[in-house]
């Protein structure tokens, strides 16, 4: 008989790892170390549900509950992550993570459970995808040929870089990385998630969450990524740039070499962008790069009288505290940032 089970992240996590790691649809969002690192940096509480079938697992679901007055109650699958909602091994296995998903938003009083899908799954849940576009593409095992699938203008920033002399290195610590990253993000208005959050990931994921940064020929950093390696698959996640970077391709140069760092060193065979907001520049950018965007399956189950959350710069809402975040000191945007962005999921 099936039954369904709660996992503590913080003991025994090898069977649900193992689980994630073979089953095709799973993503690096899915691994127990995410959910750690968020409740580590940020304290969120967190309900990671399972089906086990004599002694296996036969699907997940990991869910991070965000509470606050300004932003609301919600439980997210998976919460500061592009994906992670339901993995399973048959449609039965669905029924009982949806019926304990459900039984857990009215215990808890939700406003709304997001599942983070890449692909939609339920046919009759309410379900949001014109907001977000994913971005993954192959990858050859020859550079060259890598190379040159960038699109022509796109490619030309990339030697735009190398002319500059630009150099990749990778750093221990994500010191370099939050200095460039939290001056990017207060740049666009949004607010920067807590320093301590970097930290985690990198203790969490070990090996399997690097750091490029790329200096200028004197050694100055003006660029950086953290990115997650899984299976075959590299993802850049969190980066950031100073005021120079556009200047010297930093960024471009940054990406590119990633791309070549992971299919040459890291033997990988799929680049995952993330996601995107549609009509933003990083849609464009990433476009730009010959990707091709596919759309995301954000599904909800919502409290009566509930409507699908909108808790992204786009709604006109927020517009105020955009144009006012842009102009905070940056110390002072460090600190009361993370405040805020704890909340944002």
């Amino acid at each position: 008989m099936m039954q369904v089970k709660l996992l503590d992240i913080f003991g025994d996590c090898a069977a649900w790892d193992a689980y994630v790691e073979r089953h095709s649809e799973a993503t690096v969002y899915h691994q127990t170390a995410w959910g750690r690192a968020v409740v580590r940096s940020m304290g969120h509480k967190y309900f990671y549900i399972y089906v086990e079938d004599a002694g296996e697992i036969k699907g997940l679901i990991p869910l991070i509950q965000v509470k606050s007055r300004l932003f609301g109650n919600a439980l997210i699958s998976m919460a500061f992550a592009t994906n992670g909602g339901p993995i399973f091994d048959s449609p039965e296995v669905l029924v009982l993570l949806d019926g304990e998903c459900r039984r857990l938003s009215r215990a808890l009083g939700v406003d709304s459970l997001e599942c983070r899908n890449m692909k939609k799954i339920h046919d009759d849940w309410p379900t949001k995808s014109e907001m977000y576009s994913t971005f993954r593409k192959t990858l050859s095992e020859d550079s060259e040929e890598n190379m040159m699938a960038i699109p022509r203008k796109q490619r030309a920033m990339v030697r735009k870089g190398i002319k500059f002399g630009l150099n990749a290195v990778v750093d221990d610590q994500p010191n370099r990385l939050f200095a460039m990253y939290s001056e990017s993000v207060r740049n666009l208005g949004t607010p920067v998630f807590p320093k301590k959050l970097f930290y985690c990931l990198k203790q969490e994921y070990g090996d399997n969450c690097e750091i490029l940064t790329i200096e200028t020929e004197a050694g100055k950093a003006v660029s950086s990524v953290m990115t997650f390696y899984f299976r075959d698959e590299v993802v850049p996640y969190y980066g950031g740039g100073t005021v120079e970077a556009r200047a010297l391709a930093a960024n471009d140069f940054m990406y590119w070499s990633l791309m070549d760092r992971a299919v040459q060193e890291k033997k990988c065979t799929i680049f995952d962008f993330g996601r995107s907001k549609n009509g933003t520049g990083a849609f464009s950018f990433k476009k730009n790069w010959g990707f091709t965007p596919e759309a995301l399956h954000y599904e909800y189950i919502l409290k009566d009288g509930e409507e699908i959350p909108e808790i992204n710069p786009l709604n006109p809402k927020y517009q105020l505290m955009i144009k006012t975040w842009k102009k905070l000191p940056l110390p002072l945007a460090n600190i009361v940032g993370p405040m805020v962005s704890r909340y944002l999921g």
